[in-house]
């Protein structure tokens, strides 16, 4: 075997053979929540009341949540939303930079090689360094040697030359604490924060969406009745022209009949501006322009109803499907492997580096290899001694982040139960109003009835009349609301269950291959 791989040999085996020795730091273990109820609370009701008309059940939650309100219309929006959504495209741009930061980190697991080739044209100082190798006068006295020696001064050296040369240079560092598998962790582990936030946002807006198309069909249902009820004012206001012009009212009942009649017409600009608003809203959530949507949002359509049922799944399943929870699950492992990192800071780094060439003065001479090649390759060995306290202060650091994400987590945690039970909570009991207000409704109506019955017998003022027409408007829009509101409790209970991802974003991403970076 050639010297010179002799001595690499000598020099790698006892590196390789330390290489499975250990990776320094804590190892990151999943955290099991400290508090899984068995079941859902907030779904009880006072015994005296009805059970609302649409009950959660533990049933599995069916990720596209939205097709429970049987809406062709909403269904094919939240079909169009993950592929049109631009915040949702902005964070499929930084989940790509987290795998590129992952591929980075990977990297430093391989050895890095480099193949150079350069042409220089050079002249060396007869009054430099190199004078010290020739025997001249100058020399000899510089270093102490007679003024008489016979030597003559090689002056070919100084002559301006050619300098041609190629050849590849190497270098690895060998893993041996593991600091650079702790940093491979690290970044892994941020790619999967960076995948659950990517999620989170579309979670967020499918139920934007959700919110905005209810919120429309609600002021579209206002419209509705608030048009209904000015033919109601317009009516009663051509009633009473007509009991004046017979002499049986005064000018007082016409003068309250046609302002009647411009306060019900005063609310329908705003209404009008809402729909328009709202359906802008539904455009920008899919990318679209002003106005793009109003062709097929503008026709009023019913408040999709909620269904009997409500899958809500078990309290078991929910850091499982919510992302914010998996993402800070994700950040805790990381902050756990950086802490690997930075005590792995504390140990000794092993490199091994080589380089060879070839380097002639004559580009002919390029061609042989005996002649003109170099090399020169060797291990080293870099050993922190003194840094002012910084490895210390940084793993002091590296702690406390990452006890900083374990409470993060387990707030996360909190927060979503809460967040659940407080949402079947105000499902439950808007139901219960929506239901009382559905019986005012009906109460209003037949008092408005008996009310122009009486004013027209004669029995009774039309202040009445006004005020039995005015109590029927609010009601019938506060039904409305509410009727709108029910729906969009729904949508904040699937998206409180973080439900509405898993169809697009089914799986984890694939990990970046560490034998693929090259560059």
């Amino acid at each position: 075997m050639p010297r010179p791989a002799k001595l690499l040999r000598a020099a790698i085996l006892p590196v390789v053979m330390l290489l499975p020795a250990c990776t320094v730091g804590p190892d990151f273990e999943p955290p099991t929540p400290w508090w899984n109820p068995a079941s859902w609370r907030g779904t009880g009701q006072p015994e005296a009341a009805a059970p609302a008309a649409s009950q959660p059940v533990t049933e599995p939650v069916d990720p596209r949540w939205w097709q429970v309100f049987n809406d062709p219309l909403l269904t094919g929006l939240e079909q169009r939303l993950a592929a049109a959504n631009l915040d949702v495209r902005v964070a499929s741009l930084r989940l790509a930079e987290a795998r590129a930061t992952l591929g980075v980190a990977q990297a430093a697991t391989l050895p890095s090689l480099n193949g150079n080739a350069s042409y220089t044209r050079q002249q060396l100082s007869e009054k430099g360094a190199l004078s010290l190798v020739n025997t001249g006068n100058a020399a000899s006295q510089a270093n102490g040697s007679p003024s008489g020696s016979a030597a003559v001064p090689n002056i070919g050296i100084f002559q301006p030359f050619n300098l041609y040369q190629y050849g590849f240079d190497a270098s690895w560092e060998a893993d041996l604490w593991g600091r650079v598998r702790r940093t491979v962790e690290s970044a892994q582990a941020g790619e999967q924060a960076t995948e659950e936030a990517r999620r989170d946002t579309l979670l967020t807006a499918t139920a934007e969406l959700a919110r905005d198309y209810l919120q429309l069909r609600g002021v579209q249902r206002n419209l509705d009745i608030t048009r209904q009820n000015l033919d109601i004012a317009r009516q009663s206001l051509a009633l009473t022209r007509q009991r004046a012009a017979g002499g049986l009212t005064t000018d007082l009942d016409v003068a309250n009949a046609a302002a009647q009649v411009d306060t019900v017409a005063a609310q329908l600009p705003a209404l009008e501006a809402q729909q328009a608003q709202l359906i802008n809203a539904l455009g920008l959530l899919l990318g679209a322009p002003p106005a793009a949507l109003t062709a097929d949002l503008s026709d009023p359509k019913a408040i999709p109803p909620v269904p009997p049922r409500v899958p809500v799944g078990l309290p078991s399943e929910l850091a499982r499907r919510r992302p914010d929870i998996r993402r800070a699950e994700a950040q805790l492992h990381a902050a756990t492997a950086d802490v690997g990192v930075a005590v792995g800071d504390f140990y000794p780094r092993f490199a091994f580096s080589g380089s060879i060439a070839i380097q002639a003065i004559q580009f002919n001479d390029l061609a042989d290899w005996g002649a003109a090649k170099t090399y020169a390759f060797g291990p080293s060995i870099t050993l922190p001694i003194f840094e002012g306290g910084r490895l210390t202060r940084t793993l002091e650091l590296r702690k406390a982040q990452q006890q900083e994400a374990a409470v993060t987590y387990q707030r996360t945690v909190l927060g979503a139960l809460h967040e659940v039970d407080n949402a079947l909570t105000t499902y439950d009991a808007e139901q219960r109003r929506r239901d009382r207000l559905e019986q005012a409704v009906a109460q209003n109506r037949r008092a408005l009835s008996l009310a122009r019955d009486r004013y027209t017998q004669g029995v009774t003022d039309f202040l009445q009349v006004l005020d039995v027409q005015r109590n029927l408007l609010a009601a019938e829009q506060q039904l409305t609301d509410s009727t709108t509101k029910v729906s969009i409790d729904l949508v904040q209970i699937y998206k409180a269950l973080g439900g509405g991802w898993e169809s697009d974003f089914p799986d984890a991403p694939p990990k970046a291959e560490a034998g693929r970076a090259s560059g």
